[in-house]
């Protein structure tokens, strides 16, 4: 696997490592995306976006749900503008009535409950974690303190 790294779009030059958005969006099989939701990132993801991807290409967003544009998106894998899509994550969650991700009926959309990271192993972790958090807390140590 060849894997690429985009610049953030819009930018003017291209840090070293990486490809400008749109020859990813041109060039990537699948894409898998992996940024937070701030107001540079919300609807990255549209029909101008799935018109330059390959016709096989696939994305997967595990990040944020708005990152994505689900009425593009739909209407994009409806008529093979790109080959499939997996997502974990939809702008209103729970998901509101209406989605169209939630009412698309083709064979090439696969959305799971906001549950991608949720393994044995990743579960198990969170539990040793919150575990550790409490036993700091009692003795009066700070711990993953966020601010």
């Amino acid at each position: 696997m060849d894997v690429v790294v985009s610049a953030r779009p819009g930018e003017d030059t291209v840090p070293d490592g990486r490809v400008a958005f749109d020859e990813l969006l041109e060039r990537a099989d699948v894409i898998s995306l992996h940024c937070p939701l701030n107001e540079h990132t919300e609807g990255l993801f549209g029909a101008r976006e799935f018109q330059r991807m390959k016709s096989s290409a696939i994305l997967i967003n595990t990040a944020r749900g708005a990152l994505v544009d689900t009425a593009a998106l739909a209407a994009a894998l409806r008529s093979r503008e790109i080959a499939a899509a997996a997502i974990d994550v939809l702008p209103k969650e729970p998901p509101v009535d209406g989605d169209p991700l939630l009412d698309y009926e083709g064979d090439n959309l696969l959305v799971t409950p906001h549950i991608a990271w949720s393994t044995d192993r990743a579960r198990q972790v969170a539990i040793y974690e919150l575990a550790a958090n409490v036993a700091a807390f009692l003795e009066g140590k700070e711990r993953n303190r966020v601010v």
